[in-house]
């Protein structure tokens, strides 16, 4: 009786079986191996700069190598005119070169944003040159370029001109020259970007403002530039990187010439390296280009309020 008055215990809970950490870590486990890579070929190349910027180091003279503090900054920004020189064109440079290629890339995004035959076809043509690299692009318009078989002698045929002219040794000439050379290239850029951008916009909107009498212009300033804002100042932070950083193209084309004019900051970091063997100093002045490169990034930035818009 005692056993059938017992009341029968229920039966105890399974227990719960700690969560493995296994599965939340295994992404960070997979990307491990291409983070560690990334790690080393950026962190180190930039850390031996940032250190030998505090050398004295040339190869051809190992007996004045050792440690130089911030001399090589002392002599960058107080007796080098050169460095000022080719900072003063390096940021002309880039102001030409990125405000004429995010002009007509916009003009040729929107062009070929709209509807007609032909399009597809005329938008790989436009896109084709960012797809040449810096070098053959330098090697095309060097070809155009030559007094003898390019632009120039035709010119001289219909009259425009004198035989033998060479815009690239030419100091008064060579610059525009330049610009026009890597335009070619550097316009596809802004209107790829741009015209990804302009696809995303809403028809609604442009009919709407056609029912409220919004003309074109009036249309493009009120909701197509709003809307491009964000490509627009990404896409102008990036190519004005990259135009800071150009060696290939100006090296090719000009080599820095004729006297001197069409050298870049980066291009005489190159001479300075290569040529002069001298990467102590090399090295302070590219230090010196990273931190002007990150203060007017990060002004840009903050100035344009990127990212903070809303379309």
């Amino acid at each position: 009786m005692a056993q059938a008055a017992a009341v029968a215990k229920p039966p105890a809970p399974p227990r719960r079986r700690r969560a493995s950490a296994t599965p939340r870590r295994l992404p960070y486990l997979l990307i491990a191996p291409a983070a560690l890579l990334m790690l080393g070929f950026i962190a180190y190349p930039v850390i031996s700069v940032f250190y030998y910027s505090l050398q004295n180091y040339n190869p051809t003279k190992p007996w004045r190598n050792g440690y130089a503090g911030f001399d090589n900054f002392v002599h960058a920004f107080t007796d080098d005119p050169q460095f000022w020189d080719t900072l003063t064109f390096s940021a002309k440079w880039v102001i030409v070169e990125v405000g004429l290629q995010l002009l007509f890339g916009l003009a040729l995004a929107l062009i070929v944003n709209q509807t007609f035959v032909g399009r597809a076809v005329g938008r790989a043509l436009v896109f084709s040159p960012w797809a040449v690299s810096g070098v053959l692009t330098s090697a095309i318009w060097v070809l155009l370029y030559n007094s003898q078989t390019g632009v120039t002698r035709y010119l001289a045929d219909m009259g425009i001109g004198a035989y033998g002219t060479s815009w690239l040794s030419d100091t008064a000439t060579v610059f525009p020259a330049a610009i026009v050379a890597d335009l070619w290239r550097g316009v596809p850029f802004f209107a790829i970007l741009i015209l990804a951008d302009l696809q995303s916009v809403s028809k609604d909107l442009y009919e709407a403002a056609e029912v409220d009498g919004a003309r074109r212009l009036q249309q493009f300033w009120h909701i197509t530039l709003p809307h491009l804002k964000d490509a627009i100042v990404l896409s102008t932070l990036l190519r004005a990187v990259w135009e800071f950083n150009n060696v290939d193209l100006l090296y090719t084309l000009t080599g820095g010439g004729p006297a001197g004019e069409t050298t870049t900051l980066p291009l005489y970091i190159a001479n300075t390296s290569v040529d002069a063997h001298n990467f102590g100093y090399a090295s302070a002045l590219t230090t010196v280009a990273f931190v002007i490169l990150l203060f007017c990034s990060i002004v840009y930035l903050r100035l344009s309020k990127f990212g903070g818009g809303q379309k």
